[in-house]
């Protein structure tokens, strides 16, 4: 049966996730190059929000209505001309940008992922087949967070026993990240808020600290989450000759004595969604699900992500078309 209509959440014009509504609108066809996947489920990043929000409005004008959501897991539905690297069937997870952000040089773009069906670059490594051990939540949830952690680890010159603080422990990035730096043998350092000690302890973190109390003489600082022109208090806490590797814009500034990096892998240099199945399946990756949202209320989600305190990813079930 040909689909001529599905649901997705829509932005119809620039404001916050309340407005954002459930809504019926055509089924993208793929073009040359391009495959399209029935959406299963999607979770909650940063640009969901903030670019209907107009945080980067006059950089990234966006054509509405708008259908956000780059993290997704789901089913090949359809090929367009000239893909052979996918078959309709397939189950495939992965991360794509909303093609408003062409100009940005990915390789992987999107329709939008918080819809039943999404038109995605077949040729890119941010696409993968999703192994069988691994589910389909926790499929959606592991993109963005799977790529920065291992581009993190792999840009951090890690030596084990240094010290590492993490500012934005309890993120999506922060609770993937702490378990994978405590197998690096890193003593953590976590930042977190008082309930949540334990849980950033139970990921490796061997002490826990305030947003606002960062320890001095650290080795690595990761910054999480502070704005990139507001790093001064983060950098102050590194040792002369340390690290601070921060994944946030806008870019950081130089501070004296230390090695300041933004860390933005948009060509796989450390690894695609392959590798992140490969680590996932082997135990060595995870993404923790702090919940799961119905798709009838994923604009509540989108809220919960923008306004409320959440320790890990926000995950979208949605459902098929029948």
């Amino acid at each position: 049966m040909v689909r001529l209509s599905m649901l997705a959440l829509v932005a119809r014009g620039y404001g916050p996730p309340e407005e954002y509504e459930i809504a019926e609108v055509p089924v993208p066809e793929p073009g040359p190059g391009q495959i399209r996947v029935r959406v299963a489920a999607m979770s909650v990043n940063p640009a969901d929000v903030r670019l209907p929000a107009g945080d980067f409005r006059g950089a990234v004008d966006l054509p509405f209505p708008h259908i956000p959501g780059n993290d997704f897991a789901g089913t090949v539905d359809a090929l367009g001309p000239g893909v052979e690297r996918w078959a309709p069937g397939d189950e495939i997870f992965g991360f794509a940008t909303p093609r408003a952000l062409r100009h940005m040089g990915s390789s992987s773009l999107s329709t939008g992922a918080l819809a039943q069906y999404a038109v995605f670059e077949a040729e890119t490594p941010f696409l993968a087949h999703r192994p069988a051990g691994l589910d389909v939540a926790q499929a959606a949830a592991l993109p963005t967070v799977g790529l920065t952690a291992r581009a993190l680890l792999a840009s951090a010159g890690l030596t084990p026993g240094e010290r590492v603080l993490v500012v934005g422990a309890t993120g999506g990035v922060g609770t993937t990240v702490l378990p994978m730096l405590a197998a690096a043998g890193a003593h953590v350092i976590a930042t977190a808020r008082d309930g949540d000690a334990g849980l950033v302890r139970s990921l490796g973190a061997a002490e826990v600290t305030a947003y606002d109390d960062y320890p001095a003489g650290v080795d690595l600082a990761l910054n999480l989450v502070v704005a990139g022109d507001r790093l001064a208090p983060v950098a102050a806490a590194v040792r002369p000759g340390g690290r601070l590797l921060t994944i946030t814009f806008p870019p950081p500034p130089a501070f004296d004595g230390i090695d300041v990096r933004l860390v933005l892998d948009m060509e796989a240099r450390h690894g695609g969604m392959a590798e992140v199945a490969a680590d996932a399946v082997a135990g060595r990756l995870r993404a923790r699900i702090d919940r799961e949202y119905a798709f009838a209320d994923a604009a509540e989600a989108l809220a919960h992500f923008a306004r409320w305190h959440k320790t890990g990813k926000l995950v979208v079930r949605v459902p098929s078309l029948t």
